[in-house]
């Protein structure tokens, strides 16, 4: 195994990261104020802003589900137990004993067993979580007149919440979790350039410079 600069993150993996970060913490900061935390914005005006943020990121979704599975980038996010319990243990104690990180990332593999197994759920339960429940919300102008419907409402509103408040979490679990190890900077480097250290074998070395040498760097 050697380690080489590789592009591991194309283009719109990384736009797809950053339109993200902007859309949720655009959706973050307007749900807080419609529940009333702060006031930055008139009431009106930040339910039009999450409502615009919320279809433009399930339209993002949406497209980016199709270019998962259209790459075949979507096995980096298939979990693996091999490896998880050492790196869960690192981050619950190693890291602040100084210990190096279990896992050597590999271009084949970029995400670790617990950031597969977390993107996993996230991506799979917890969105599609969101997004049914804010839908209905959004909807209820339609579905009112069913029976029951009353009775509904506040359990979507609910649970749009709390699903709201996981991603929430995880997002400042993620933010904190890129500043321990070779510290901030050197973490997000990556999502910005495209190109990690990564471990490659001899074959795939040889792949890549003969049949995509744009993914080498140096």
């Amino acid at each position: 195994m050697s380690k080489r600069q590789v592009k591991v993150y194309p283009r719109f993996e990384r736009l797809w990261h950053w339109m993200q970060v902007v859309l949720i913490t655009t959706l973050a900061i307007t749900g807080f104020g419609m529940n009333g935390v702060h006031g930055l914005l008139p009431f009106g005006a930040t339910v039009m802003l999450h409502t615009m943020a919320a279809l433009v990121l399930i339209g993002l979704w949406i497209f980016a589900t199709f270019w998962l599975f259209t790459t075949g980038t979507w096995k980096q996010f298939i979990p693996r137990i091999e490896g998880m319990f050492a790196v869960a243990r690192f981050y619950a104690f190693g890291v602040f004993k100084g210990e190096e990180h279990p896992y050597e990332k590999k271009f084949w593999r970029k995400h670790n067993p617990l950031q597969a197994a977390t993107y996993f759920v996230i991506k799979w339960t917890v969105f599609p979580a969101v997004w049914i429940t804010g839908l209905l919300y959004l909807s209820y102008n339609f579905w009112e007149p069913m029976p029951n419907s009353g009775f509904w409402l506040p359990i979507v509103a609910n649970l749009h919440l709390i699903a709201a408040y996981v991603v929430v979490t995880f997002v400042i679990v993620h933010v904190y979790l890129l500043t321990v190890g070779h510290g901030f900077r050197h973490h997000v480097k990556p999502m910005l350039s495209g190109f990690d250290e990564v471990d490659l074998t001899p074959e795939q070395e040889a792949y890549l410079e003969q049949n995509e040498p744009w993914r080498l760097k140096g």
